[in-house]
């Protein structure tokens, strides 16, 4: 009897024991490597991503393309197209009528001096830094392709004309309007009134001395 109890004892025993065994062989396994290390499974790449800072600027100004999630040391080709500016946007020129009133010009054509297409090299984490120096108005479109993966992303970029420089006004003062002709001030006056008093002076002794010398004709006559 007691022999029975011992060996159920045992049975139960070994049975426990190799219960986490038999769970952890059911658990699928990773798929050794050639040299011995699992293999882990691979996740999906991120996608690519290029952005332009600052997304808005003046001609001659420069803006700075950063790209990611392209292959490690990969060629990367960016193309620039450049299209004019939508009417309404800052910038655009317009034209006046003769009634006072404005229209936008149609847009034209044109090519700019700038690359339209360059190369880059990533780094070893899929990542590149570029400047880029617009020297043409308009909207800029820029493509970027990795030669490698074939990986692409693109961003925008508005170029605005140059401000122009607000002309400054000097003041001239305005001399007081009299008529046309310059006004009489205090020392110009002086002289003819100087020269009018002392005529006035003049005259005035002659009259005294001519009425003078009538009563002494008159008197000397009544005396003979």
């Amino acid at each position: 009897m007691r022999l029975s109890r011992i060996i159920m004892a045992l049975t139960i025993g070994l049975a426990v024991v190799s219960a986490p065994s038999a769970a952890g062989a059911a658990q699928p396994q990773p798929t050794p490597s050639p040299t011995g290390s699992p293999q882990t499974t691979p996740y999906p790449p991120q996608p690519p991503v290029l952005t332009v800072n600052p997304s808005t600027i003046f001609v001659g100004e420069t803006t700075t393309l950063v790209g990611a999630g392209f292959g490690p040391n990969e060629v990367v080709e960016i193309t620039v197209t450049i299209t004019p500016l939508a009417a309404g946007l800052p910038g655009q020129a317009s034209a006046r009528r003769s009634d006072g009133s404005t229209v936008a010009m149609a847009p034209v054509a044109f090519r700019a001096a700038a690359p339209t297409h360059f190369t880059v090299v990533t780094d070893a984490a899929g990542r590149f830094t570029t400047t880029y120096t617009p020297d043409t108005p308009g909207q800029y479109l820029f493509t970027a392709v990795g030669q490698t993966t074939g990986r692409t992303a693109s961003a925008t970029l508005t170029v605005l004309p140059k401000p122009q420089p607000t002309p400054t006004k000097t003041f001239k003062p305005r001399p007081p309007h009299h008529g046309g002709k310059l006004p009489v001030t205090g020392d110009s006056l002086g002289t003819p009134l100087a020269v009018g008093g002392g005529l006035v002076g003049v005259g005035v002794v002659l009259m005294l001395a001519g009425l003078a010398w009538r009563r002494r004709g008159r008197f000397g006559g009544s005396t003979r």
